[in-house]
């Protein structure tokens, strides 16, 4: 049996309602089997979902009004799912939702950002990393084909912002923030952009919007990844950021990260 193509991508939308049409023409282009969203913010039941079935996408939101939410989109329905993370409540807890497609199980997580680092929010953000780490050691073995997608929160390395010694101190590239994602990762992911992109600079995919022509001015972080165990990273035949859909009319301030893989 031939291997067959799979097309994964997470994307920030930063308001799905706001950014239906930019997510729907992005689905009609590059027509994934599974996009991951995060940062909905908005009900279960307020979620558009008509478009995307209309375009044959199944539709597992898990969200609340106006704070976090994630979603998975996907051509096959999928089985097994699974929503929060243990311990967490409340309206921190539209923050995880996980599928399984086929023998690819995938995690779809937006990680609290943490807000500055003397506050009880980001001890939260430190907390949130721990209580994944202990759910991927439950619920998983480094020889399964599990992929970890989302919005992080956190850039890994030196390489992943626009300059390293300016942002140390920040949230999403404080030591205790990266040091918190990296135990995560030493549980048996691959980061699969830099599996493929090992040293290429300014390559991000969030640009505030509060810094003024952050884009044109190379003012950006990796702060949204696709990670995966081992066995499907050796299936892993690409993975980019398209930063033309940074560029669209009304755009997130972030974008699509996008994988793919033959199975």
């Amino acid at each position: 049996m031939s291997p067959s193509a799979f097309k994964v991508a997470t994307y920030n939308c930063n308001s799905i309602r706001a950014r239906l049409d930019l997510v729907l023409e992005w689905l009609d282009r590059e027509e994934p089997d599974v996009l991951c969203l995060q940062e909905t913010k908005v009900t279960d039941e307020e979620f558009p979902s008509d478009p995307f079935a209309e375009r044959a996408y199944h539709v597992v939101p898990h969200g609340r009004k106006a704070h976090a939410g994630v979603a998975l989109l996907s051509r096959q329905e999928a089985h097994g799912l699974e929503f929060g993370l243990e311990g967490i409540h409340g309206a921190d807890d539209a923050r995880l939702v996980k599928g399984t497609f086929g023998d690819v199980s995938i995690v779809n997580t937006y990680v609290p950002q943490g807000r500055a680092p003397d506050t009880s929010h980001f001890q939260h953000k430190l907390e949130w990393f721990d209580r994944l780490r202990h759910y991927f050691d439950r619920r998983f073995t480094t020889d399964e084909l599990l992929l970890w997608a989302g919005d992080f929160n956190v850039a890994p390395d030196d390489i992943d912002v626009y300059d390293p010694k300016r942002l140390a101190k920040h949230v999403d590239f404080h030591p205790d923030a990266r040091s918190a994602l990296k135990r995560v990762r030493d549980w048996g992911f691959v980061d699969l952009f830099r599996l493929h992109h090992s040293d290429e600079p300014e390559q991000y995919s969030f640009w505030d919007y509060r810094v003024r022509d952050a884009l044109e001015r190379g003012m950006g972080w990796r702060l949204d990844h696709i990670w995966c165990t081992e066995p499907l990273a050796q299936r892993s035949t690409d993975c980019w950021i398209d930063v033309d859909a940074r560029r669209a009319e009304r755009p997130s301030d972030h974008t699509f990260v996008v994988a793919t893989f033959e199975l």
